[in-house]
Order: C-alpha cells, then sequence, then structure tokens
C-alpha cells in the first residue's frame, strides 16, 4: 500500500515525521481521511482526535486544532498542541468546563477564549471516555 508523509508541528517540537498508511484529522465540519494521492487541500483543525495509521494499529493523539495541508503525499498538521491520550488530565479538563462555564461576560473576545476553551475541554474528555 503507498503511503503519506505525515508531519505534526507545534510550537515546541516536531512531535511526528514519518512515513503512515493513512492520517486522520479533526476538522470543523468532519474529520478528514488522508492516503497517498489525495487531492491538495488546506484545512482548518478542530480540537479533537488525531489518528495516525490504520485500524487497531492507529495511533491517536488529542490536537488543539491548527491546520492542516496536504500536498504531493505530505500531510501537515500545524496545532498548538498534539498529545497523546495517556498525557491527558480529564480532571483538568472537567474543571476547566466548570470554571468557564460559570464566567459570564459580554465581551465578544473573551466569550470566543470561552468557546475555545469549552470546545477543548470536551473534546479531551470524549477522547479520554472512548478509550
Amino acid at each position: 500500500m503507498a503511503h503519506v508523509q505525515a508531519i505534526v508541528v507545534t510550537p515546541e517540537a516536531t512531535q511526528v515525521d514519518e512515513q503512515v498508511e493513512a492520517i486522520t484529522v479533526p476538522l470543523w465540519d468532519g474529520e478528514a481521511q488522508i492516503l497517498a494521492g489525495h487531492a491538495p487541500m488546506i484545512g482548518r483543525l478542530a480540537p479533537g482526535e488525531l489518528r495516525i495509521g490504520t485500524g487497531s494499529d492507529a495511533r491517536r493523539w488529542y490536537i488543539d486544532g491548527g491546520f492542516v495541508q496536504v500536498a504531493q503525499d505530505v500531510v501537515s498538521v500545524m496545532t498548538g498542541r498534539a498529545i497523546t491520550l495517556d498525557q491527558i488530565d480529564v480532571a483538568a479538563a472537567r474543571a476547566v468546563l466548570e470554571s468557564v462555564a460559570i464566567q459570564a461576560t459580554d465581551n465578544e473576545q473573551l466569550q470566543e477564549l470561552k468557546n475555545r476553551q469549552i470546545a477543548q475541554a470536551r473534546a479531551q474528555i470524549r477522547l479520554v471516555a472512548r478509550d
């Protein structure tokens, strides 16, 4: 089977740089599985699960969102954070949900930050619950 080059980059380091059969990314409007020969694309990533590989061999990561670019069988994921599921602190994610949920504000920027924190915490909790 043909492969794609998967590259996952955070501000701190390159987390992944390897040949894989498939990579599945969380987009704001659903998931996209990228295989060899995929059409070029750029997409906005949602907080959620990044899967590298296929089936039971897939490695699963939580990402905070970001961007994906596909070009000539190279899949580049740029994200603020990429962690394996065992690194997720569910208690901390629940604490963020509780603290953000009780904050009330009319400020549009604060509301956007609140919505992003809620989406990130929910995605982390959902991923660990499915594991």
